[in-house]
């Protein structure tokens, strides 16, 4: 027969609580605990505050909850869009969801500050009530912000830093599209500004900056961006404004630096600037389209004498059409008579300490015009990509470089001096052209250059956006050996969730980057965010535009593998060649 069930001893000890104890206790915890507590009714007024909440609103538990006179929780937001943020959770609230969400605070009476809102319902006989609880954000919210504003401001102006400007002109002209408003570029280089600082040293430069850039601030408009790109040059976007009066703000820009004093000591400086203006309108092809074309007419400023503003014609249509397309004439004249030449650029490695040669370099093209002028690709590339000219670029590069005679002879020398880095640049173009890949394929299965000497750059843009078809060529090129970089890593940091996929060896960090390390905070960390990423992906890293030795030391403390630049070493023919003019257009590596 089974025993009757006995009372635990223990549970037989332990009183039961009156509900006024109960409520006492639950007050106490309360009062205690580190966050504001608060119950407010399905009208959100309030029940209860615990103190601390008291002390953030500023007002006595009892004013708050004073019978007939309870006041409404969303007095205390002040701001109409944290208030309406605070109403949409509370109504998911009383249809049985939980709430938890960020919003600012400030109350009439008390200091303003970010707070975590979570919020419960809870069913009583009488009603509906809500128990929220808040926690103080404010510091972690105000070094988020702080975080924010360093990374897209220029920490020796205050004002945006390159990358932010470029973002948002990237965002201008992409909606064009759709907005079919005019806007304007501005483009700002400072005349002589290298005599403030070669005569009263770079704290005195720097304090230079550091007024100018408040002065030109207070000149425009808040919905305007004004930015420090480099050194000594600024940029400004003007937002819905006609050509002809934003023509008026460049001449004003133009005149107040004029009239601008900088003392220093007992000296004064005064300093001009060179004004590049372009029209942003449907017909801007693309945000790098519109700065190449401000910071062109900013030179013509300068070759005319400076202290002026130069507005950037090639804009119209008919212009470009008629510039672009006697550049494609040109291009395929020089393809036909094989006016072009290899040029090289040493590639220099940081890891053993010296500045000596190590065999690495990059292959440059130049185009040798009618007049025997050398010209930089930066004057004729443009053209070449949109009218579908880079395959047969690339083809004569392959061609010159790989299977004719002067290349071979090359190849040979290379493999007397143990040379076993040859990189060369791919076009997008290139890459989608099966008859090139054939060419291609064939070339490295003809010539008698080992594979692994061979490394292909392909652009950051260029793998973005063409992802499959790049790591499809990547993965059939390695049968030959050949290695891969990116270049201009870092120009749209879209790429990094790319990078476990794509099967490269080098990341080529961008150089708008790496140009500025030594003066901007911002840049530097990126280049050693990028170099850190490298490294634990077993990528090596090649800094480019390398014009300083002071940007070299900040790159070898960073640890970045490879260096390449103006510091290390100017252009010049991979083959012996007469030159009998010299270069002409923008000297860049491409």
């Amino acid at each position: 027969m089974s025993q009757p069930l006995q009372e635990n001893p223990v549970q037989a000890r332990v009183p039961e609580l009156e509900p006024e104890i109960e409520r006492g206790l639950l007050r106490a915890y309360i009062d205690s605990i580190n966050d504001g507590i608060f119950v407010v009714c399905d009208e959100m007024k309030f029940h209860v505050a615990n103190p601390l909440l008291v002390d953030w609103l500023g007002v006595d538990e009892a004013e708050l909850t004073a019978h007939g006179r309870r006041m409404p929780i969303t007095e205390f937001f002040g701001l109409t869009g944290a208030e309406a943020l605070f109403r949409h959770h509370f109504q998911a609230v009383l249809h049985g969801q939980t709430a938890r969400f960020e919003v600012e605070m400030n109350p009439p009476r008390g200091e303003p500050r970010w707070v975590e809102i979570s919020m419960n319902r809870v069913h009583l006989e009488f009603g509906e009530l809500v128990i929220g609880i808040l926690r103080d954000t404010t510091e972690r919210r105000l070094m988020q912000i702080a975080l924010q504003h360093h990374a897209s401001h220029d920490d020796l102006t205050g004002l945006a830093n390159r990358r932010e400007f470029q973002q948002r002109l990237h965002g201008l002209v992409d909606n064009m599209q759709n907005d079919h408003g005019l806007h304007a570029l501005i483009y700002i280089d400072l005349d002589q500004f290298k005599v403030v600082n070669d005569t009263c040293g770079h704290l005195a430069g720097d304090a230079f900056l550091r007024q100018l850039g408040t002065r030109l601030k207070n000149l425009v408009h808040q919905h305007d961006v004004i930015a420090r790109l480099g050194g000594d040059e600024f940029g400004l976007l003007l937002h819905d404004l006609p050509i002809e009066d934003a023509t008026r703000v460049a001449e004003s820009l133009c005149q107040a630096i004029a009239e601008f004093r900088f003392i220093w000591g007992e000296r004064s400086f005064e300093v001009t600037a060179s004004i590049g203006l372009y029209a942003i309108d449907h017909s801007t092809l693309s945000a790098e389209e519109a700065l190449s074309a401000a910071n062109a007419a900013c030179h013509v400023a300068k070759d005319q004498g400076r202290n002026r503003v130069q507005l950037y014609f090639g804009a119209a249509a008919c212009t470009g059409k008629r510039q672009e397309m006697g550049w494609v004439s040109r291009l395929k004249k020089a393809l036909d008579e094989n006016r072009f030449q290899i040029w090289q650029q040493h590639i220099l490695d940081l890891r053993d300490g010296t500045s000596a040669p190590t065999g690495r370099f990059e292959v440059l093209l130049r185009l040798i015009d009618e007049e025997k002028t050398i010209i930089a690709p930066g004057l004729f590339f443009p053209a070449a990509e949109r009218y579908g000219l880079m395959p047969a670029m690339d083809r004569w590069v392959i061609q010159h470089l790989l299977l004719d005679g002067q290349g071979q002879r090359l190849i040979a020398e290379m493999g007397r001096t143990s040379a076993t880095h040859c990189a060369i640049n791919l076009s997008g173009a290139s890459l989608n052209d099966d008859k090139f890949l054939g060419f291609l394929e064939d070339a490295l299965r003809r010539t008698s250059l080992a594979g692994s000497a061979l490394c292909f750059e392909i652009t950051e843009t260029v793998a973005v956006n063409s992802f499959g078809r790049v790591r499809e060529v990547m993965q059939a090129f390695r049968q030959f050996g050949c290695q891969f970089a990116l270049d201009d890593f870092g120009s749209g940091m879209s790429s990094f969730r790319y990078l476990k996929n794509l099967p490269v060896d080098y990341l080529k960090i961008d150089g708008a980057l790496v140009r500025n390390i030594v003066e901007d905070a911002a840049d530097f960390a990126m280049v050693e965010a990028i170099n850190r990423i490298g490294g634990a992906l077993g990528l090596k890293t090649i800094a480019e535009f390398v014009d300083t030795e002071a940007a070299l030391q900040r790159l070898r403390d960073i640890g970045v593998d490879y260096a390449q630049g103006h510091a290390i070493h100017r252009p010049e023919p991979l083959f012996a060649v007469d030159m009998a003019q010299p270069a002409r257009g923008a000297d860049t590596k491409k």
